[in-house]
């Protein structure tokens, strides 16, 4: 496997898939803003968009690969029994959770947006949408049982390309519909519609690997209990910077229109975690778990020390940029139509303090898949609850002063906290071993990036008239900004050697 190949394909779908999910947030900016009816949509819209990128970007991937993979190891006709008999738990199991939350959605509601329990229209609309938009966890959880089989393949453009569907039918939905009074029922449909086409698009393209038997006559033998019995842990441990989200969207219920400005905050900084953590913690962990299997530490090593870097490298020029541009940056990508100057402050503000927890949301994702890749979820399970339990204290102990802003200060802690914890228990264990290139490659990042902030910020600065909230081209600047900064970084890093060319072709 070719390590920056392959996380620049991934990424290449994942950048094209964010700008159409830019497009489309864009356009729910314009249209909802950040009232009443848009926090109600937000809600609807976390749920099944939450269990998305718990299924989708990695989560599903720490339990089934490295089982999977062994499974091949042993015979193709292992692997297709045992990935069918998951299949078909899966779809039950789905199935069974996706009844029951139609049926009590009200209390559903009251659970996940305790805070809409005392507005009662508001209360009304977020049940309406999301018994509308809950039967999209059903398809696109499936849809990534079948991603997950074609990265155990190696094979990661086509997974990497289906939520493209979700961002492309909501948008169509914008243009056609428009300023009609029931616009946010028609977006609801929408992204149940879009759950389906994906579903049906990765069928189609697993069908050389794998084709579902729709069966529940199956056998439940000891590796599909072992299976199930890490795929719960993974489920949290893996996508523990989500369910912190999802804590905070509930925490945020209580005040108005913070739901929605955690939601467009949260849209920025995940362009670059897709990037710097998902995209490389798919990719690396069907070799790591390989090089486990046939104790290849050599390789191992390199793989792991070289995600770690990579990682690193894309991250904190982001969280630099980020950090020094929040506001800048929000009013480019939404300061239009009904989302105003205090949208984009408030939004801007929770931007900043997530900033600061880029790093660490990427190396949970990177130090994850090497505790994964050994068949361990319940160790990564273990110090993400310990996260989630220190961010609720923090976010419920000063919520009352704060606001919604302790809500990403939370986030970023507790983050920090469980990235620390992984990564003493993976050097303690000596599951992984900073090479001697390591730290001196790191050294170089910190030169490139230090050199190209403060590039960053004389540009801001120069051209400051340009991001002013009023500004006709402040979309076209920002964008003019981060290429020609990502750019300048590009240079510097290879001049000074923090990125290696010849680097591209190897193969880890």
């Amino acid at each position: 496997m070719n390590l920056i190949k392959s996380t620049g394909t991934f990424s290449l779908f994942v950048i094209l898939s964010r700008i159409l999910g830019y497009i489309r947030d864009f356009f729910i900016a314009i249209y909802l803003g950040s009232g009443p009816i848009a926090d109600a949509f937000f809600v609807a819209f976390r749920i099944p968009n939450t269990f998305r990128r718990l299924f989708a970007e990695g989560t599903f991937n720490a339990a089934f690969v490295p089982s999977y993979t062994s499974e091949l190891f042993s015979s193709k006709k292992k692997a297709q029994k045992f990935a069918n008999s998951v299949f078909n738990l899966l779809v039950l199991a789905l199935l069974s959770l996706t009844i029951l939350v139609e049926i009590f959605m009200p209390s559903f509601i009251k659970l996940i947006a305790p805070g809409f329990s005392d507005l009662h229209e508001k209360f009304k609309l977020a049940v309406d949408l999301t018994r509308i938009t809950f039967p999209f966890l059903f398809f696109i959880s499936i849809a990534s049982f079948f991603s997950a089989i074609l990265n155990s393949h190696n094979k990661f453009a086509v997974a990497a390309a289906a939520p493209l569907f979700l961002n492309i039918i909501l948008i169509i939905c914008f243009l056609i519909i428009k300023n009609d009074t029931d616009l946010v029922y028609y977006l609801s449909y929408a992204v149940t519609f879009a759950g389906i086409i994906q579903f049906i698009f990765l069928i189609i393209f697993t069908r050389k690997y794998f084709y579902p038997d729709l069966n529940f006559n199956f056998q439940i033998d000891k590796k599909i209990k072992f299976f199930f019995r890490k795929l719960l842990p993974s489920i949290f441990s893996s996508g523990v910077t989500q369910i912190n989200i999802l804590v905070g969207t509930i925490i945020a219920s209580f005040q108005a229109s913070a739901v929605s400005y955690l939601y467009y905050a949260d849209r920025i900084y995940q362009i670059n975690l897709a990037i710097a953590g998902i995209a490389i913690g798919v990719i690396i962990l069907p070799n790591l778990s390989r090089y486990v299997r046939s104790k290849n530490k050599s390789k191992l090593e390199i793989l792991q020390n070289k995600s770690l870097e990579l990682s690193l490298f894309l991250s904190l020029p982001a969280t630099l940029a980020l950090i020094f541009a929040s506001e800048e940056i929000v009013s480019a990508l939404f300061g239009y139509g009904s989302f105003n100057e205090e949208s984009v402050k408030n939004s801007a503000l929770a931007l900043f303090y997530f900033a600061f927890g880029l790093p660490a949301f990427s190396m949970i994702k990177i130090f994850s898949s090497f505790i994964f890749a050994r068949n361990d979820t319940k160790t990564p399970f273990y110090f993400s609850l310990i996260s989630v339990i220190l961010n609720i204290i923090i976010s419920l102990s000063l919520f009352s002063k704060l606001g919604f802003i302790i809500i990403p200060i939370a986030t970023t802690i507790s983050s920090w906290l469980n990235g620390l914890l992984l990564m003493i228990f993976v050097l303690n264990k000596s599951y992984f071993n900073f090479n001697n290139f390591f730290f001196n490659q790191l050294f170089k990042i910190l030169i490139a990036n230090l050199i190209c902030l403060g590039s960053f910020k004389i540009l801001v600065n120069y051209f400051s008239y340009y991001f002013t909230f009023t500004n006709s081209y402040k979309f076209l600047a920002i964008i003019i900004l981060v290429l020609l900064t990502f750019t300048f970084y590009l240079l510097i890093s290879i001049v000074i050697k923090a990125f290696k060319i010849s680097d591209i072709k190897l193969k880890y």
